[in-house]
Formats: C-alpha cells, sequence, structure tokens
C-alpha cells in the first residue's frame, strides 16, 4: 500500500536526522481550518482526507487522532494502512501529549515543522514531556522534504472590497484594533489568522478553496501598519489602496526576519493562531503578551450594513434550495440520478444567482448511510444511486457578494421507518427550540446547547459535534469565537453570544450503516427587553428552507413544538413563494402546510 511506503520513507528520514516522534497536524503557517493543496501533508503520509486530524510516527509505528464528525470515514480510509485510529474525547483515549509522554523515553527527540505547529500547543508539548527532557526539533519541514510531486505554494491575486460591502473603512478597523492593544499596554500586534487580515484590510483571495483568504501576515504598531503577502498577489489596485490607508506592503517569506528585528516591547499575539516557530522568534526579542487577536471578536459582530447584505443574500440562497428540493422531489424515480449529479445540479443553480462567487465548503450530498459520515463527499467515480426511498442528506453553501451562506436539509426520497420519523422529527424539534430560545446577556453556547440537544438526548441519544459555529461575512464558513456546544477542552474557546453574531443552528443524528440526518438553520443574535433583570437576547432566522414534511411525525411533538414548524413554514412561504413558478409555488404551499397533533 502506497501509504505504508511513505510512511517507511519517513521513518528511515527519522532515524537519519536522528528524530524518535514526528507529528504531523492538518493546518498551514496559519492555523487555517481548511488549507491548501500545499499543506495536505497529513493527507499524503496517512490516506485520511478529513479537514481535522493529526498524524504522529514512531520508528515502528504510527497512529492518527481526529474528532468525531470523521471517526466513520476515517475507520474507511485508513483500513489496510497500518494507522491506528485514535478517536479523540472518547474514553480512554489519549491526548496526543499524553500518548508522547507515555511513549517516549528520556532524552528522546520529538519533531516538527514549526511553521504548522501553533504556539500554545508547541508550548504544551513542551511542558507535557518536560519531565523526560525530550529535544523538540522544529525547524524543519522534515515530512514534506519528502513529498515527490508536492503542489506549489498559492500565490493568487487578491482584491480589494467595494466600501459599500464592508460598512467599515480599514482606517476604522485599525483604530479599533489599536484602542484594544492601547488597553492590553501592548506597543505592536502580531496578527497571523487569514480571515482576521481579510477583514482587517477589507481584501479577499483565492488562496483556499472556498474560503476568499491570501496567505498573509500583519504586523501594526500604534501608529504604522504592515501587511507581508507574496509577490504576485499584490495587484496595483492593491498597492495603491495600502498607500492610500496607510499600509506597508512587504514579502510573505520576509516575516520570519521582520520580527527578528522590528519585533520589540510587548507583542499581543494570539499563541492559538500564531506558529511556534514565528512565538520562538519573538520570545528571544520582545515580551509576549498572549490574549485573543481583537478582531475575532470585532469581525464576529457583524454591523448594520454587513447585516442587511447577509439578510438578502440568504433569502437568495434559499430560494435556490428551495428549488432544489422541487426539482428532486418531482424527479426521483423518474430520472436517473446519484449523490454526486444532486449536488451537481444543486451548485448550478447557486451559481445562477446573483452576487455569487464561489461554494462556501464542498457540498454535501450523502444517500441512506452515507448521510451518517458528518463531512461525507460524493464524487463523480464513487457515489450512490438515488432511489425514491429513504433520505439525502445535503449540506451545502455559497459566497457571494454580500455573505457567506450554510444550510442543511434532510430531503424524504420515499418510505421510511417509524424510529427514522421520529429521529427526523426531535432533530426538527431541537433546531426549533433552539431558535425560539430568549436569554440573558452574558450567555455562552453552552448555556443553550441543551435547547437542541434535549429531544435527542431523551432517547439516549448524541451527534458528535457543536450545535452551532460563527458564519463568516464572504470569508470562512466556520467562525469564531461564538459557538454552541456542551463540552468544552482546553483548546477551545468560549464566548458570550453577542448582538450581531451569526450562528448555525443544527443538531443531528448519525446512524453507522443506517441513516443520518440533520437540519441546519442560521440565525442571527438581536437584542430583545432590557429590564430590570438585564439585557435579554433573542435569535432571527436568516433560512427560510422548507423542512420535509414527510419526515415529521406530529405525535412526537409538543404543541408549542408544532406551532414553531407552522410558523416558521409560512414565513418560509411567504418569503421565497414570490420568487418561484407557478408550479414550484403550488408545491411549497403543500409543503408548508400547517399541520396538527392528532
Amino acid at each position: 500500500m502506497e501509504v505504508r511506503e511513505r510512511i517507511r520513507s519517513l521513518q528511515e528520514k527519522m532515524k537519519e536526522e536522528k528524530i524518535d516522534y514526528y507529528l504531523i497536524p492538518t493546518a498551514d503557517y496559519h492555523n487555517s481550518e481548511y488549507v491548501n493543496e500545499f499543506f495536505k501533508v497529513r493527507q499524503y503520509f496517512s490516506g485520511f482526507t478529513g479537514s481535522n486530524g493529526s498524524l504522529v510516527i514512531s520508528r515502528s509505528q504510527a497512529g492518527l487522532w481526529t474528532d468525531g464528525r470523521y471517526f466513520i470515514q476515517a475507520e474507511k480510509e485508513l483500513s489496510g494502512s497500518g494507522i491506528t485510529l485514535f478517536r479523540m474525547q472518547e474514553e480512554g483515549v489519549p491526548t496526543i501529549e499524553e500518548y508522547l509522554a507515555q511513549n517516549m523515553k528520556e532524552g528522546e527527540t520529538l519533531g516538527f515543522d514549526g511553521r504548522v505547529v501553533t504556539a500554545s500547543y508547541g508550548k504544551k508539548l513542551e511542558k507535557a514531556l518536560k519531565e523526560k527532557h525530550v529535544v523538540i526539533r522544529y525547524e524543519k519541514d522534515v515530512a514534506g522534504s519528502l513529498w515527490k510531486d508536492r503542489p506549489l505554494m498559492p500565490d493568487n491575486p487578491v482584491s480589494v472590497l467595494p466600501e459599500s460591502v464592508c460598512g467599515l473603512r480599514t482606517a476604522q478597523k485599525l483604530e479599533q484594533v489599536r484602542e484594544r492593544m492601547k488597553e492590553k499596554g501592548c506597543t505592536a500586534h502580531l496578527l497571523a489568522k487569514l480571515d482576521d487580515l481579510m477583514w482587517l484590510f477589507n481584501i479577499r483571495g483565492k488562496d483556499i478553496a472556498y474560503n476568499p483568504v491570501a496567505l498573509s501576515y500583519g504586523f501594526f504598531t500604534m501608529n504604522d501598519a504592515w501587511l507581508f503577502l507574496q509577490e504576485r498577489a499584490v495587484s496595483d489596485e492593491l498597492r495603491q489602496y495600502a498607500e492610500e490607508n496607510g499600509i506597508t506592503i512587504k514579502n510573505y517569506d520576509e516575516i520570519a526576519e521582520f520580527l527578528g528585528t522590528a519585533a520589540k516591547g510587548k507583542v499581543l499575539l494570539d499563541e492559538a493562531n500564531v506558529s511556534y516557530a514565528l512565538y520562538r522568534i519573538l520570545r528571544d526579542n520582545a515580551e509576549i503578551a498572549a490574549d485573543d487577536n481583537p478582531t475575532e471578536k470585532l469581525k464576529a459582530i457583524k454591523n448594520p450594513v454587513e447585516l442587511a447584505h447577509m439578510e438578502e443574500v440568504y433569502l437568495k440562497d434559499s430560494v435556490a434550495l428551495t428549488k432544489f428540493i422541487y426539482w428532486l422531489k418531482t424527479n426521483i424515480g423518474k430520472i436517473p440520478m446519484n449523490e454526486y449529479s444532486a449536488a451537481m445540479y444543486l451548485d448550478n443553480l447557486r451559481r445562477n444567482v446573483e452576487g455569487f462567487l464561489d461554494l462556501s465548503f464542498p457540498t454535501i450530498s450523502g444517500y441512506q448511510e452515507n448521510a451518517a459520515m458528518m463531512h461525507y463527499e460524493a464524487t463523480e467515480t464513487e457515489n450512490k444511486e438515488l432511489k425514491a426511498e429513504g433520505m439525502l442528506l445535503v449540506d451545502s453553501g455559497g459566497q457571494y457578494m454580500g455573505g457567506t451562506t450554510d444550510v442543511t436539509r434532510t430531503i424524504v426520497l420515499g418510505e421510511i421507518s417509524e424510529e427514522v420519523k421520529k429521529h427526523f422529527t426531535l432533530v426538527a424539534v431541537g433546531m426549533l427550540n433552539l431558535t425560539a430560545a430568549k436569554f440573558l446577556h452574558g450567555c455562552t453556547g453552552r448555556n443553550l446547547d441543551i435547547l437542541a440537544r434535549e429531544p435527542l438526548w431523551n432517547l439516549n441519544i448524541d451527534y458528535k459535534c457543536g450545535t452551532g459555529h460563527g458564519i463568516g461575512y464572504i470569508l470562512n464558513v466556520h467562525e469564531g469565537p461564538q459557538n454552541i456546544r456542551w463540552r468544552f477542552t482546553d483548546t477551545m474557546k468560549e464566548a458570550v453570544i453577542e448582538p450581531g453574531m451569526v450562528i448555525s443552528n443544527e443538531p443531528g443524528v448519525y446512524k453507522e450503516g443506517s441513516h443520518g440526518i440533520r437540519t441546519e438553520n442560521i440565525i442571527v443574535v438581536r437584542n430583545g427587553e432590557k429590564n430590570g433583570d438585564g439585557q435579554f437576547m433573542y435569535f432571527d432566522t436568516l433560512t427560510y428552507v422548507p423542512i420535509d414534511l414527510c419526515g415529521i411525525e406530529p405525535s412526537c411533538m409538543q404543541e408549542r413544538e408544532i406551532l414553531r414548524l407552522n410558523d416558521y413554514h409560512k414565513a418560509v412561504y411567504e418569503k421565497v413563494s414570490p420568487y418561484l413558478t407557478e408550479e414550484e409555488r403550488c408545491w411549497l404551499k403543500e409543503a408548508t402546510a400547517p399541520i396538527k397533533n392528532n
């Protein structure tokens, strides 16, 4: 097997380099969730294609750690590789640092490319392995050097967004960042998180598929700003824009040398999003103030211009998905179709929407048991035929000039069992329960998660992921710091839910070998009534797509839950029907008809 040969070649190189264990995370130089092909070293050496996972190789063994979204997928893709799968956060499964502390011997050497390991994780490894006096070697990309025919580093042109789309000028955003630097007593700030950089400078790139970002760094003092980009990424328009905004553009590869000489005083940085390699340079030259990037929260709270554009974009996107469901429901069993061709049909509908730029992630189209893999992706050659039975889960979204969308619907194509119908109904109930929440300012997603999860927990069912994540604005489909989840680890951030934040709401059921169900709407946080008890908050809905009534069992619902579904469907029809054909409108009228508990 090819993976076995690649691991053997790395083990030989490790012996030559006097390295006993080697760590390969899923990351680029900026800790991006999704990475360009150039950075998929872990995938090259493991065969595992998921977006999250870390590979640890010793002289004689190999293990891969990934989270619950990918357990089923990883088990399949690692089959025959000789790599042991470690299911993260499962009982009895050690973390990587625990595994290394247990297995490494006194004075052995751990290697990794310090550019793709974060400062916070590098420090955690230092602490975990200190007692064994483990030597850490981070200066070389040992694994990457063995990748034959490795793709080139991306260096696509960067574009400047029109001011009418952004709501705030770069100068205003820089002023906000410097205010927070001043509050923390910092004289400088290193910013390495790509979507934060794009937001701050009102620019967008094309260096990561589906994520409109460019490989870049930013460094700021109270008076100056530097933007580090690859030479081919810089257009004449961008140079002029930078000059007008007092920004000095420097070459991307100069960042390490620049920090070695220019970084003085107290430097603010987010250790979870700055590489260990750059952290080591700063540690030797300046005082480090470790804290969240100010841009993260500023970016997460959408301004009125951004929210207005997002409302328009989500309606257009909802219309496209509603048309897709109509087409699928009326043609299933009549014309040949499969998971891939259905996804392509939906993708083409989106491409015809005004303002469309790209998909926001590869469309997930999983039929029957394939839907149990949360991030399953059908291909032109590997797909499942759709029949007039069971269910198709479709998770999809688009990048538009005016917003980033994400929505999931599970569509009933024919007969399903009573058990599956019960699961489908309670997923919808959980989603609507969370949407209806009223809560006090100060709550985090941990306070709210139970509203979506409780109907399933009552059946002793859980889903191995969070209920919600932040959504970017013409940026990454996954955005922090806000999220909705019940369990946190020391690597996860927990943030107060603020007005203007946009969050996904996506409970689900995933039964290996049987079925997967997810119903996802995007919601925006609003201020409600303020009184003597505090500032109350609520959610508005951005997504208006019917929930398949063929999967709903009213007897599993309380009266208020039925009212919530009926009210939602009434709004779906009112908002979406004006953009449909007569045939589509007639279908949608029936698809959103009120239900009763008989």
